[in-house]
């Protein structure tokens, strides 16, 4: 699946700014993606905001997440 706009992702593991961090240098190597918002929750779900400036896949998404370290167990499109 491609994405344009604004996603969430629902990202498992994330405990500490250094992972989110981890998680926003990924995702900003993406061509395509022009910011990342990380909002950690511990022991819970992350959710991690991307507003995109191009098309961007779910498969160069999740690769970026699990090249940090992390699972992505979620996208979805926002407003």
């Amino acid at each position: 699946m491609n994405y344009t706009g604004k996603i969430t992702l629902d990202v498992n593991g994330l405990t500490c700014g250094h992972c989110a961090a981890s998680v926003r240098e990924e995702l900003e190597e993406i061509p395509g993606v022009a910011s990342v918002e990380v909002d950690v929750h511990k022991g819970a779900t992350s959710k991690v905001a991307v507003d995109l400036g191009g098309e961007v896949t779910e498969a160069a998404i999740r690769d970026a997440i699990s090249e940090a370290g992390y699972e992505l167990v979620g996208v979805s499109a926002t407003s």
